[in-house]
């Protein structure tokens, strides 16, 4: 029940943040959930692969490198699922560290 509860959560987020945010498109809220499905798919089957692949440079850039692996995650989403678009790198990281800060605030409060 738990997942669902944040998969719906990411979702909300995900929609609020594309009707605020410009240059992230998401052409409604049932497509808001199918992003934070691919989005929690890719975080548990894509991510780990290519932050150990980046290992060597993740540490010469003392983990700024993560930020390039969150913003490639995000247009593998926005390529993968129709009806969601993000238009470039910039408002991707912006895009990713909004949904993972108020994720995270609504997550723990939803965990209490």
């Amino acid at each position: 029940m738990g997942l669902i509860v944040r998969l719906l959560i990411n979702a909300v987020v995900i929609y609020l943040v594309a009707n605020f945010l410009p240059g992230v498109t998401v052409a409604g809220f049932g497509t808001a959930i199918i992003v934070a499905i691919v989005l929690a798919l890719l975080n548990t089957f894509v991510k780990p692969i290519l932050e150990i692949l980046s290992l060597p440079i993740t540490v010469l850039t003392l983990g700024l490198f993560l930020l390039v692996i969150n913003v490639l995650i995000i247009k593998l989403a926005a390529y993968l699922v129709d009806g969601f678009a993000v238009r470039d790198w910039l408002v991707a990281l912006i895009f990713g560290f909004i949904v993972s800060l108020v994720s995270s605030i609504l997550g723990a409060g939803a965990r209490d």
